[in-house]
């Protein structure tokens, strides 16, 4: 029989126990508020509060108003109009459809981490089944039990709804918008549940004297909503938590307890300590509070709880972080450390001194003897002004291990491997670059090109092929099948059909790039 594979213990969900509450006789939902709900509580404002209605044939008719699916609301950008399954003309009518959703920046609320958020709305149950007043709980000395639930704060939204408006006549439809002018800038939706701020900044007018040969009276207009989004779940986490206050807390010997975890952080806890069998204003032990080296101690003595007692500790001098403090003497045992990158000062075995970082003095360095230790790889020195001279004859010796940058010129004297006259030559040859077409394909293995190749200096290694990038029709062709000659003034590229994969052809256009004499 197959067996699941455990979840490696990095994957695992890790749930404090302590903190889930059975729900299971709860009659309090979980929290939620989705885009349906905005949706529908535009519907509900229309339907049951503004309740828009038009005079037609002497009759009162009510308004409907429809949200509009992605095909119907395509029908009427086309069309201007609404048509019913008798291809019948649909007035008077309102329809609306959400068009964006923005972040609202002007709230700014940070959950921290919506796997677990650490922002949460409370509030208490007015009655609940865990309370009961009998004689056995005030024997007992048993408080009033607490049903609180903890909702995630939400997230701030700004949703758009275009909203468009058709009637027969200018008198029904002045009508329906002096309704939603008036009821502009409130609270839409129903009482007891949510309700969101609304506001429209005008009203267009887009109406067609003959659609059928009817009168088709049409007002277009956007609502901005002022919303809020919380999902009922998140990664399988309910965002709506119960919790219960304590009945009764018991403060026993030896026994540690956090009293902001019973309390959750809602309440002042206030604990009184006494000698067990003996006076409440007076300890077993009394506490003595002496005075240190450094340290001084207003009202020191013994303290034994009977009468309230102030001491103040103090020193010679602020400490804080902000505060300059002056010592005569400082002595580490191991290593001084300074500022928040922790620099530090310490002493080598051979008693000197040594520094962990690097060392910026903004005055002169004055020191006996100025030593450069062997292993230092990289020095950097700067002159405020002058020259400075390496040696003072043409035998002596300065070695550099790495790169030299010079920004200027380089004057070299005497025998050297690269002098003026060699730097030119290289530095010609290095620039060039140049492109020629071959002029003939012959054996379907061989391109000839009207051109020399340019001759390298001594120092760098003769030209060859990697000099040079060949292309055919455009594509790049591979060095390893490729093969130069020089024959007089003509410039031979040997290819080999068996390595390269196919046939060159007369026909075919070859380009070479590379160190040509002009």
């Amino acid at each position: 029989m197959a067996r699941e594979k455990p979840i490696p213990r990095n994957r695992r969900k890790l749930l404090n126990r302590g903190l889930l509450r059975s729900r299971d006789d709860d009659n309090v939902k979980n929290f939620s508020i989705g885009l349906m709900d905005i949706d529908a509580t535009i519907m509900f404002y229309f339907n049951n509060v503004l309740q828009p209605k038009v005079e037609e044939n002497g009759e009162i008719v009510k308004v409907p108003i429809m949200y509009s699916n992605p095909e119907r609301w395509d029908m009427v950008q086309k069309r201007g109009y609404l048509l019913d399954n008798k291809k019948q003309l649909v007035i008077p009518l309102i329809v609306f459809k959400r068009t964006s959703i923005e972040k609202d920046n002007n709230l700014a609320v940070d959950k921290l981490n919506p796997k677990d958020p650490k922002l949460f709305y409370t509030f208490q149950k007015q009655y609940t089944d865990k309370n009961r007043y009998d004689k056995f709980s005030v024997q007992q000395g048993l408080n009033k039990q607490k049903e609180l639930y903890s909702v995630a704060v939400p997230d701030y939204v700004t949703l758009s709804y275009d909203f468009i408006i058709w009637t027969s006549y200018i008198e029904q439809m002045n009508k329906i918008v002096e309704q939603i002018i008036y009821s502009e800038g409130s609270y839409w939706g129903e009482d007891g549940k949510f309700k969101f701020r609304t506001q429209i900044d005008n009203y267009t007018d887009a109406s067609e004297l003959s659609v059928n040969t009817e009168r088709l009276i049409r007002t277009n207009f956007t609502v901005t909503l002022n919303g809020y989004l919380i999902p009922e779940e998140f990664n399988n986490v309910v965002t709506t938590q119960k919790k219960l206050t304590p009945k009764r807390i018991i403060i026993n010997d030896g026994v540690g307890i956090d009293l902001g975890d019973l309390t959750d952080g809602k309440k002042d806890v206030r604990v009184s300590v006494s000698q067990a069998g003996g006076s409440p204003s007076s300890l077993a032990n009394p506490i003595t509070i002496s005075e240190g080296t450094g340290v001084t101690i207003g009202g020191a003595g013994s303290f034994n709880g009977g009468v309230p007692q102030t001491f103040t500790f103090s020193i010679g001098q602020d400490v804080a972080t902000t505060s300059t403090v002056q010592f005569q003497n400082v002595s580490a045992s191991n290593a001084l450390h300074i500022g928040a990158t922790s620099f530090e000062i310490s002493q080598r075995e051979d008693n000197k001194a040594q520094v962990n970082t690097d060392w910026v003095v903004l005055g002169d360095i004055i020191a006996e003897n100025y030593i450069i230790s062997s292993s230092v790889t990289h020095m950097t020195t700067s002159f405020s002004q002058g020259n400075t001279q390496f040696g003072d004859s043409l035998d002596d010796l300065h070695s550099f291990t790495g790169s030299l940058d010079v920004t200027g010129s380089i004057n070299l004297e005497g025998e050297t491997l690269i002098n003026q006259n060699s730097l030119r030559p290289m530095d010609t040859y290095l620039r060039k670059s140049f492109v020629k077409k071959s002029t003939s394909i012959t054996a379907n293995a061989t391109a000839s090109f009207n051109a020399i190749t340019a001759s390298a200096p001594e120092q760098l290694s003769a030209t060859n092929e990697n000099d040079f990038v060949f292309f055919i029709n455009g594509q790049y062709m591979e060095h390893d099948a490729l093969e130069i000659q020089q024959a007089a003034s003509t410039f031979l590229l040997k290819v080999n059909s068996d390595s390269i994969g196919y046939d060159i052809e007369s026909d075919d256009e070859i380009i070479a790039m590379g160190k040509f004499n002009s």
